[in-house]
Protein backbone atom coordinates (compact mmCIF):
# COMPACT_ATOMS: atom_id res chain seq x y z
CA UNK A 1 0.00 0.00 0.00
CA UNK A 2 1.23 3.30 -1.03
CA UNK A 3 2.19 6.30 1.28
CA UNK A 4 -1.07 8.21 -0.09
CA UNK A 5 -3.01 5.48 0.50
CA UNK A 6 -2.11 4.81 3.73
CA UNK A 7 -2.72 8.67 4.74
CA UNK A 8 -5.99 8.52 2.97
CA UNK A 9 -6.95 5.35 5.31
CA UNK A 10 -5.67 7.03 8.67
CA UNK A 11 -7.80 10.35 7.55
CA UNK A 12 -11.28 8.53 6.91
CA UNK A 13 -10.35 6.68 10.17
CA UNK A 14 -10.01 10.00 12.07
CA UNK A 15 -12.96 11.30 10.72
CA UNK A 16 -14.66 8.67 11.53
CA UNK A 17 -13.74 8.39 15.05
CA UNK A 18 -14.32 12.22 15.03
CA UNK A 19 -18.24 11.79 14.10
CA UNK A 20 -18.49 9.27 16.66
CA UNK A 21 -16.70 11.40 18.80
CA UNK A 22 -19.40 14.09 18.32
CA UNK A 23 -22.68 11.64 18.75
CA UNK A 24 -21.22 10.71 22.13
CA UNK A 25 -20.89 14.44 22.90
CA UNK A 26 -24.07 15.56 22.09
CA UNK A 27 -26.84 15.58 25.29
CA UNK A 28 -23.71 13.68 27.15
CA UNK A 29 -24.40 14.64 30.85
CA UNK A 30 -28.01 14.02 30.05
CA UNK A 31 -27.54 10.39 29.00
CA UNK A 32 -25.46 10.00 32.34
CA UNK A 33 -27.86 11.09 34.19
CA UNK A 34 -30.74 9.35 32.37
CA UNK A 35 -29.07 6.55 32.29
CA UNK A 36 -28.29 6.64 36.10
CA UNK A 37 -31.58 7.31 37.63
CA UNK A 38 -32.98 4.75 34.92
CA UNK A 39 -30.63 2.05 36.40
CA UNK A 40 -31.48 3.03 40.00
CA UNK A 41 -34.71 2.88 39.54
CA UNK A 42 -35.36 -0.42 37.66
CA UNK A 43 -32.62 -2.18 40.46
CA UNK A 44 -34.88 -0.89 43.04
CA UNK A 45 -37.87 -2.54 41.74
CA UNK A 46 -36.02 -5.63 40.75
CA UNK A 47 -34.63 -6.24 44.33
CA UNK A 48 -37.68 -5.71 45.82
CA UNK A 49 -39.31 -8.23 43.95
CA UNK A 50 -36.40 -10.76 44.11
CA UNK A 51 -36.89 -10.60 47.83
CA UNK A 52 -40.15 -10.35 48.24
CA UNK A 53 -42.49 -12.73 46.10
CA UNK A 54 -46.21 -12.11 46.14
CA UNK A 55 -46.78 -15.45 45.07
CA UNK A 56 -45.39 -19.02 45.00
CA UNK A 57 -41.72 -19.20 43.31
CA UNK A 58 -42.38 -21.24 39.94
CA UNK A 59 -38.96 -23.07 39.51
CA UNK A 60 -38.60 -23.16 35.49
CA UNK A 61 -37.42 -26.75 34.39
CA UNK A 62 -33.96 -27.53 33.09
CA UNK A 63 -33.82 -28.63 29.30
CA UNK A 64 -31.32 -30.44 27.64
CA UNK A 65 -29.38 -27.50 26.27
CA UNK A 66 -29.24 -26.71 29.80
CA UNK A 67 -27.44 -29.81 30.97
CA UNK A 68 -25.23 -29.34 27.87
CA UNK A 69 -23.68 -26.31 28.95
CA UNK A 70 -21.60 -26.68 32.33
CA UNK A 71 -20.36 -23.77 34.49
CA UNK A 72 -18.12 -21.48 32.50
CA UNK A 73 -15.80 -18.86 34.59
CA UNK A 74 -14.60 -16.61 31.63
CA UNK A 75 -18.55 -16.28 30.88
CA UNK A 76 -18.78 -14.04 34.11
CA UNK A 77 -17.47 -10.59 32.51
CA UNK A 78 -19.33 -11.10 29.52
CA UNK A 79 -22.45 -11.56 31.76
CA UNK A 80 -21.26 -8.28 33.18
CA UNK A 81 -20.61 -6.39 30.37
CA UNK A 82 -24.44 -6.20 29.61
CA UNK A 83 -24.28 -2.70 31.20
CA UNK A 84 -22.08 -1.79 28.95
CA UNK A 85 -23.64 -3.16 25.99
CA UNK A 86 -27.11 -1.12 26.99
CA UNK A 87 -25.52 2.01 27.18
CA UNK A 88 -24.44 1.66 23.94
CA UNK A 89 -27.64 2.80 21.84
CA UNK A 90 -28.48 5.81 24.29
CA UNK A 91 -24.99 6.71 23.88
CA UNK A 92 -24.95 6.98 20.18
CA UNK A 93 -28.14 9.05 19.86
CA UNK A 94 -28.20 12.63 19.27
CA UNK A 95 -31.10 14.57 20.51
CA UNK A 96 -33.34 14.57 23.53
CA UNK A 97 -36.68 13.33 21.75
CA UNK A 98 -34.72 10.27 20.92
CA UNK A 99 -33.31 9.66 24.30
CA UNK A 100 -36.59 9.76 26.04
CA UNK A 101 -38.56 8.33 23.30
CA UNK A 102 -35.68 4.97 23.53
CA UNK A 103 -35.66 5.19 27.55
CA UNK A 104 -39.78 4.92 27.16
CA UNK A 105 -39.64 2.06 24.88
CA UNK A 106 -36.74 -0.20 27.31
CA UNK A 107 -38.65 1.18 30.32
CA UNK A 108 -41.60 -0.62 28.76
CA UNK A 109 -39.97 -3.26 28.01
CA UNK A 110 -38.54 -3.88 31.68
CA UNK A 111 -41.84 -2.61 33.26
CA UNK A 112 -43.42 -5.86 31.74
CA UNK A 113 -40.90 -8.15 32.62
CA UNK A 114 -41.54 -6.98 36.25
CA UNK A 115 -45.23 -7.38 35.85
CA UNK A 116 -44.20 -10.83 35.31
CA UNK A 117 -41.95 -11.57 37.90
CA UNK A 118 -44.53 -10.05 40.56
CA UNK A 119 -47.54 -12.52 39.40
CA UNK A 120 -45.36 -15.25 38.66
CA UNK A 121 -42.23 -14.80 40.03
CA UNK A 122 -39.80 -17.38 38.87
CA UNK A 123 -36.57 -19.02 39.55
CA UNK A 124 -33.75 -21.55 38.30
CA UNK A 125 -33.43 -24.96 40.16
CA UNK A 126 -30.94 -25.48 42.38
CA UNK A 127 -27.73 -25.93 40.28
CA UNK A 128 -25.83 -28.52 42.61
CA UNK A 129 -22.12 -26.88 42.64
CA UNK A 130 -19.44 -26.00 44.66
CA UNK A 131 -19.70 -22.33 44.39
CA UNK A 132 -16.51 -21.87 46.18
CA UNK A 133 -14.83 -23.44 43.62
CA UNK A 134 -15.69 -19.98 41.79
CA UNK A 135 -15.20 -17.38 43.71
CA UNK A 136 -16.13 -14.80 40.62
CA UNK A 137 -19.52 -16.72 40.87
CA UNK A 138 -20.09 -16.08 44.39
CA UNK A 139 -19.76 -12.67 44.10
CA UNK A 140 -22.54 -12.74 41.39
CA UNK A 141 -24.47 -15.00 43.29
CA UNK A 142 -24.49 -12.47 46.31
CA UNK A 143 -25.64 -9.37 44.19
CA UNK A 144 -28.08 -11.12 41.81
CA UNK A 145 -29.38 -13.97 43.28
CA UNK A 146 -31.25 -16.69 40.67
CA UNK A 147 -34.67 -15.30 41.02
CA UNK A 148 -36.66 -13.22 38.56
CA UNK A 149 -35.40 -15.67 35.97
CA UNK A 150 -37.93 -15.68 33.32
CA UNK A 151 -38.02 -13.82 31.32
CA UNK A 152 -34.68 -13.56 31.48
CA UNK A 153 -34.31 -9.61 31.24
CA UNK A 154 -30.83 -9.81 31.06
CA UNK A 155 -31.15 -11.43 27.42
CA UNK A 156 -34.15 -9.22 26.87
CA UNK A 157 -32.55 -6.00 27.15
CA UNK A 158 -29.15 -7.28 25.17
CA UNK A 159 -31.48 -8.55 22.15
CA UNK A 160 -33.34 -4.87 22.20
CA UNK A 161 -30.19 -3.25 22.65
CA UNK A 162 -28.87 -5.52 19.64
CA UNK A 163 -31.55 -4.57 17.19
CA UNK A 164 -31.34 -0.80 18.09
CA UNK A 165 -27.53 -1.15 17.28
CA UNK A 166 -27.90 -2.78 13.93
CA UNK A 167 -30.08 0.18 12.47
CA UNK A 168 -27.67 3.11 14.41
CA UNK A 169 -24.50 1.88 13.81
CA UNK A 170 -24.20 2.59 10.41
CA UNK A 171 -24.45 6.10 10.58
CA UNK A 172 -21.59 6.12 12.61
CA UNK A 173 -19.11 5.41 10.16
CA UNK A 174 -17.77 2.41 11.52
CA UNK A 175 -18.84 -0.29 8.65
CA UNK A 176 -20.01 -4.05 9.17
CA UNK A 177 -17.59 -4.90 11.10
CA UNK A 178 -19.08 -3.03 14.17
CA UNK A 179 -22.50 -4.64 13.48
CA UNK A 180 -20.62 -7.93 13.20
CA UNK A 181 -18.73 -7.63 16.89
CA UNK A 182 -21.99 -6.33 18.35
CA UNK A 183 -23.70 -9.39 17.32
CA UNK A 184 -21.12 -11.27 18.39
CA UNK A 185 -21.20 -9.32 21.62
CA UNK A 186 -24.81 -10.06 22.22
CA UNK A 187 -24.71 -13.52 21.51
CA UNK A 188 -21.58 -14.02 24.54
CA UNK A 189 -24.28 -12.20 27.00
CA UNK A 190 -26.82 -14.48 26.05
CA UNK A 191 -24.69 -17.57 26.42
CA UNK A 192 -23.15 -16.67 29.43
CA UNK A 193 -26.79 -16.69 31.64
CA UNK A 194 -26.95 -20.05 31.09
CA UNK A 195 -23.17 -20.31 31.30
CA UNK A 196 -23.26 -19.12 34.61
CA UNK A 197 -26.10 -20.84 35.46
CA UNK A 198 -28.45 -18.26 36.60
CA UNK A 199 -30.63 -18.78 33.58
CA UNK A 200 -32.19 -21.62 31.88
CA UNK A 201 -32.98 -21.80 28.42
CA UNK A 202 -36.84 -21.50 28.84
CA UNK A 203 -35.87 -17.97 30.11
CA UNK A 204 -33.51 -16.94 27.43
CA UNK A 205 -36.47 -18.56 24.90
CA UNK A 206 -38.24 -16.12 26.59
CA UNK A 207 -35.93 -12.99 26.88
CA UNK A 208 -35.53 -13.04 23.05
CA UNK A 209 -39.24 -13.24 22.74
CA UNK A 210 -40.00 -10.16 24.75
CA UNK A 211 -37.50 -8.61 23.32
CA UNK A 212 -38.48 -9.16 19.33
CA UNK A 213 -42.11 -8.15 20.33
CA UNK A 214 -41.39 -4.86 21.78
CA UNK A 215 -38.96 -4.34 18.79
CA UNK A 216 -41.78 -5.01 16.28
CA UNK A 217 -44.26 -3.17 18.33
CA UNK A 218 -41.77 -0.07 18.41
CA UNK A 219 -41.62 -0.35 14.35
CA UNK A 220 -45.47 -0.78 13.97
CA UNK A 221 -46.72 2.03 16.59
CA UNK A 222 -43.86 4.88 15.46
CA UNK A 223 -44.22 6.60 12.24
CA UNK A 224 -41.73 5.36 9.45
CA UNK A 225 -38.64 6.70 9.31
CA UNK A 226 -36.63 7.57 6.00
CA UNK A 227 -35.96 4.24 5.28
CA UNK A 228 -38.99 3.44 5.18
CA UNK A 229 -38.52 0.53 8.51
CA UNK A 230 -39.54 2.08 12.32
CA UNK A 231 -36.53 1.39 13.54
CA UNK A 232 -34.46 5.08 13.27
CA UNK A 233 -31.72 5.03 10.43
CA UNK A 234 -29.44 8.35 11.13
CA UNK A 235 -27.17 10.80 8.57
CA UNK A 236 -23.80 11.33 9.75
CA UNK A 237 -23.64 13.29 12.67
CA UNK A 238 -20.66 15.26 11.60
CA UNK A 239 -22.22 15.70 8.31
CA UNK A 240 -25.43 17.15 9.78
CA UNK A 241 -23.25 19.62 11.72
CA UNK A 242 -21.46 20.78 9.02
CA UNK A 243 -24.66 21.46 6.62
CA UNK A 244 -26.66 23.38 10.07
Amino acid sequence: MSKNSLALTHSRNADVWRNVLSIIKAHFWFKCFGTTVFTFVFFSAYIFLLKNPAYPVIIIPETGLDRLIGVEPLALPFYLSLWVYVSLPPMLMTTRSELIEYGMWIGSLCLVALTIFYFWPSAVPPANIDWARYPGMVFLKGIDASGNACPSLHVATAVFSFIWLQRRLPSTGLGNDSRIFSACWCVAIIFSTMATKQHMAIDVVAGIGLAIAFAWAFNNVRQPQRDGVGMPCYQDHAAQNEQG
